[in-house]
């Protein structure tokens, strides 16, 4: 009861890149960056392990940005000659490559890494891939002409790298979809088809994860924005209910969304954050087991995992220890509590 997992991402050391930063730079190059990725993924991994997290990951210690990371490997994208773009609804600007032609994997984009953790952990491992809808919400389209299409090609190469993920031995697959809680309508006309596609096939555990952002100004005064009740769920969790992926996850701590929202997802396993990723005031077991508990009105105890609510990898490498180690002992907590 109560596993516990983390959303994905966790402060890179700073021997391997630049600290505090969603987009850091690399400290070395060639054979040397590919051992760093490789020390810090194993430093990581021994960390959750020692945290006592159920469900651990490579917290995408190899990739800079958690959807570039997956692009450099498709022709078809022209990162020689980025245009500026808004993205997130013009929430803010950013340079962003372009699609030029037909869609095509290179090769295995994450075998290096997903091999690294699986042969070094016997735990539950889960990994990360950028959402489909969320991807072409970060290029320049000047080749399908159309959101839909794009998202659908896009989609037909994450179910190739997820297929190969599971075939490495991963147990959950989550895919990233920030973009949902902004394009909600399209997100329920046909981001859930396209993310749907990701999955054909898979027989290992799939998730969804959704988010408000972290890391940046734009994203904090979006937020400051929405009001006191953050509803933007309301319209696409009815849709992740009817689809065929099993987990969801969510922002609960320190959020302004309605954790009645929740019920919109019967039959799913929710990830329900109980960790606050945009804070360095570290939570204590029992504001874990209390947040658990508030979840618990709306999904059955069968089905909650206790998670963080987004990355944290722009976080203090120390402080985001100690969170994990919070959200574990609050999980027992609860336990004990509702257990």
């Amino acid at each position: 009861m109560f596993p516990t997992a983390t959303a994905g991402s966790l402060p890179k050391p700073s021997w391997l890149a630049e600290t505090h930063k969603l987009w850091p730079q690399w400290r070395a190059q060639g054979d040397e960056l590919r051992q760093a990725k490789a020390d810090a993924t194993l430093l990581w991994i021994k960390a959750q392990e020692d945290a006592g997290l159920d469900i651990v990951g490579d917290g995408e210690q190899s990739r800079q940005h958690f959807v570039h990371g997956f692009l450099e490997c498709i022709d078809g994208i022209d990162f020689e000659h980025k245009v500026k773009m808004g993205i997130r609804n013009n929430r803010y600007d950013a340079m962003v490559p372009q699609v030029v032609a037909p869609l095509r994997l290179k090769g295995r984009v994450h075998a290096f890494e997903a091999q690294l953790a699986r042969a070094h952990t016997r735990r539950k491992l889960k990994f990360t891939l950028p959402g489909p809808m969320t991807i072409v919400d970060t290029v320049a389209d000047r080749f399908y002409g159309d959101r839909r299409q794009l998202a659908m090609a896009f989609a037909g190469l994450l179910n190739q790298e997820a297929r190969a993920l599971q075939a490495d031995g991963v147990d959950v697959i989550q895919f990233d979809e920030p973009a949902f809680n902004v394009y909600m309508q399209d997100a329920a006309a046909w981001g859930v088809a396209a993310l749907e596609r990701c999955i054909e096939g898979l027989a290992c555990t799939t998730a969804v994860h959704i988010c408000y952002g972290y890391g940046i100004q734009a994203n904090i005064d979006w937020k400051h924005s929405l009001g006191e009740q953050w509803r933007q769920y309301e319209q696409v969790f009815p849709a992740l209910a009817a689809s065929r992926i099993g987990q969801v996850s969510l922002e609960c701590y320190h959020s302004h969304v309605p954790p009645e929202l929740m019920q919109l997802l019967a039959g799913k396993d929710v990830m329900v954050g109980v960790i606050d990723v945009a804070s360095d005031e570290v939570e204590t077991p029992g504001q874990v087991a209390d947040t658990i508990g508030r979840a618990l009105q709306f999904v059955a105890r069968e089905r909650l995992i206790p998670c963080t609510n987004c990355g944290m990898a722009p976080m203090d490498r120390e402080v985001a220890l100690r969170k994990l180690q919070a959200l574990v002992q609050g999980a027992e907590l609860a336990r004990q509590r509702y257990g």
